[in-house]
């Protein structure tokens, strides 16, 4: 069991190293084929911030777990707004200042209501992923297009700041190689996250449903996590906060909408009569907390999101499986 717990934390460690590491040489390749700053940032670190949950994702899913894939998707999105914005806004208050956010809001909404839609047969088939892909689709293009504009007008912050996050100055040769260990390493790593949490479910007697809720949704949002607080320490309030939205984004249209199209399956009817209708509370939340007329997260709201992060953990860990809202 102790051996099964190390090596599923070391598993998720690699991932998220190996993550990292791949968009920073997709992102220098990107940039060296002559592909504008803001196109890099809207799509290769955009989806780049959701590649450990779509990894591990898909392998459980092609791995006949659609529970644990399920729940990393949803579970995830519920920890990056109340465990990390919480968390973070608690210490830090923060300020929204781009239009192009107020502007995901009511996207991450629809994206949201639409994978509620989808998932609440108990079953994600190759229909729903062409949708939810396509969907993720749509949404990079427009946001290209909105980003765009602002940049002519010089007026939106998380412009500058995503460009400004780019690595400058790398190799092609050194971007390769970085390319080549992402893609040799986070298959490896998935796999040991996907078999050592099944035996950790089975020796506690939890579902495949909750550990993909919590100790994989956790530890896939490292990446998150990271770039939240890089963002809120260099002041980069807008980069923070659109880099969870657009998490959110992708983790319901990537990281459900890939495992559906190669490996469609049911799961657990609890992931949507429970989990889903909190996901889509802490996202209208979230557009609340982001669109009121002060734009911004202080302290009391930070303490708000942590209480409901608490209390989501006690209903999961506390009460059967059976139980919905």
């Amino acid at each position: 069991m102790l051996l099964a717990i190390v090596l599923m934390i070391v598993g998720l460690l690699l991932l998220v190293y190996a993550a990292d590491r791949l968009v920073y040489g997709a992102a220098v390749l990107a940039r060296s084929l002559g592909m504008p700053p803001l196109v890099i940032g809207m799509t290769v670190v955009g989806v780049g911030i959701s590649l450990p949950e779509l990894v591990v994702s898909t392998t459980a899913a092609i791995n006949d777990q659609m529970d644990l894939a399920v729940g990393n998707a949803i579970g995830s999105n519920i920890i990056n707004i109340l465990l990390i914005l919480g968390g973070a806004a608690l210490i830090h208050p923060l300020s929204v200042r781009s239009d192009i956010l107020r502007r995901e809001l009511p996207l991450l909404l629809l994206v949201t209501a639409l994978c509620g839609f989808l998932i609440s047969d108990g079953e994600l088939s190759r229909l729903d992923g062409v949708l939810l892909l396509a969907s993720a689709a749509a949404f990079m293009l427009l946001m290209i297009k909105i980003a765009r504009a602002a940049e002519k007008e010089g007026l939106d912050t998380l412009t500058y700041e995503q460009m400004s996050e780019l690595p400058q100055d790398s190799s092609n040769t050194v971007a390769f190689l970085w390319l080549a260990l992402g893609f040799i390493i986070m298959p490896l790593a998935s796999g040991m996250i996907v078999d050592n949490s099944t035996v950790i479910a089975r020796y506690f007697g939890v579902s495949e449903l909750v550990i993909g809720l919590t100790v994989i949704a956790i530890g896939t949002s490292l990446p998150e996590l990271a770039t939240f607080i890089a963002g809120a320490i260099k002041g980069e309030d807008d980069i923070a906060l659109g880099n969870i939205i657009g998490a959110n984004i992708f983790n319901t249209c990537l990281v459900l909408g890939l495992p559906a199209l190669v490996a469609p399956g049911s799961f657990n009817p609890d992931a949507f009569h429970r989990d889903y209708w909190v996901m889509l509370a802490v996202s209208v939340v979230l557009s609340g907390l982001c669109l009121m007329r002060k734009h911004r997260i202080g302290h009391l709201a930070g303490a708000l999101l942590l209480c409901g992060f608490i209390a989501y953990m006690a209903v999961l860990f506390l009460l059967p499986d059976s139980i919905a809202f």
